[in-house]
């Protein structure tokens, strides 16, 4: 979550932010390509962990009260999405710009588990490991033009923009494969069942992210599949390394899931611990997700607002009617020593406000709307 809130950061405060991809190897550096591919770990991370949560919630629950708890948060969520999240990156009371980002992917994957959780275990797991293994064969499947059938075909795999009702509307979170992705972490709850041995659990996920790691090193250089880019020779070393990381997040790639699933792994096998004073004020972000992640958009964009003014611009540049012609910023934008000052005030300015609603929840859990945000 807090490395997340970076490359947001970035995006509204860096110079040529929003001109160039930071992860385009002909006009980025290597320090601006690491603060945008750090980040690529955030997202199958947090919809992996989600279906892990599931699992849990669902030992607890049942079932059933699960199944209802994830199509009704799902379709929350996917509302959210169209509407306080889309306004939070525009700013634009119009809604010129109707986008399906993470937030919606996360609903979807949820509705789309709300079913799964019927079946067998181990048909979920195998459902998982066929869309993430496999999506990737979809790649030269291409639905041309920019009808109903494009349309639901970009939903689903293929990132792309259209126009409906004079609006732009632009998908850049395809499903299939994150939908993959939680049925996953769902079978990986199992690890944490009540009966579950712990030690044994931290040794099987320290070799299952090993593996995971390893897998996408060797597959990666063959360059056969598992991307739609491949990786090749660059002017330097350190930049034939970059292209060789640089994999496809939208959609993920087999790839770069398995390289963020390797990390993710290994991860929850170090860092099942007794957290310090340190650990517990990180985990308060944690134990907010949503709120935090509303939060942290709302109060980066404020800040983009007065930042326009140090550098010659007008505040009312931050008011988007569309992320495609943005020229308009050519010469806005601080050092990435800026960017990260920015980053690290804005996690510290969230921490009380975060902590007063974690506080909050926790003395009203009689409240049922608390758990959907």
């Amino acid at each position: 979550m807090i490395i997340m809130a970076l490359d947001h950061t970035r995006d509204y405060f860096h110079a040529d932010g929003f001109i160039y991809d930071p992860l385009d190897l002909h006009k980025t550096t290597a320090i601006i390509f690491l603060t945008r591919w750090i980040t690529h770990f955030c997202a199958p991370i947090f919809m992996l962990l989600t279906g892990t949560s599931a699992f849990i919630v669902g030992e607890k629950r049942g079932i059933k009260a699960l199944s209802k708890f994830l199509l009704t948060r799902g379709l929350f969520l996917v509302v959210l999405e169209m509407t306080v999240v889309n306004f939070a990156w525009n700013f634009n009371i119009r809604f010129p710009d109707i986008d399906f980002l993470v937030i919606w992917s996360l609903g979807a994957s949820m509705i789309a588990l709300s079913a799964m959780v019927y079946l067998p275990k181990k048909a979920t797991l195998v459902i998982g490991l066929v869309l993430v293994a496999g999506h990737n064969l979809l790649d030269t499947v291409h639905v041309p033009g920019k009808g109903l059938d494009a349309f639901l075909w970009s939903l689903l795999h293929e990132p792309g923009t259209f126009t409906w009702a004079g609006k732009n509307v632009t998908v850049l979170y395809p499903v299939i494969s994150w939908i993959g992705t939680i049925a996953i972490g769902y079978s990986v709850g199992s690890l944490y069942s009540k009966n579950a041995d712990a030690s044994q659990r931290k040794k099987f996920l320290l070799k299952l992210g090993i593996g995971a790691i390893l897998f996408f090193m060797v597959l990666r250089f063959t360059n056969v599949y598992g991307d739609p880019s491949p990786w090749s020779t660059q002017h330097s070393f350190a930049f034939t390394i970059l292209s060789f990381i640089n994999v496809t997040k939208y959609p993920p790639s087999l790839l770069y899931l398995s390289i963020t699933f390797g990390l993710a792994f290994i991860l929850l096998s170090r860092l099942e611990i007794k957290p310090g004073r340190f650990g517990k004020a990180i985990a308060i972000y944690g134990r907010v997700p949503m709120f935090y992640y509303l939060c942290h958009i709302y109060l980066i964009h404020l800040l983009g607002l007065f930042a326009t003014n140090f550098c010659g611009k007008k505040w009312t540049d931050m008011i988007f009617d569309t992320f495609d012609n943005l020229e308009k910023f050519k010469g806005y934008g601080f050092s990435l020593g800026i960017v990260y000052l920015v980053w690290v005030m804005v996690i510290l300015l969230l921490y009380p406000l975060c902590r007063w609603y974690d506080q909050y929840k926790t003395a009203h859990r009689e409240k049922w709307w608390l758990s959907y945000l």
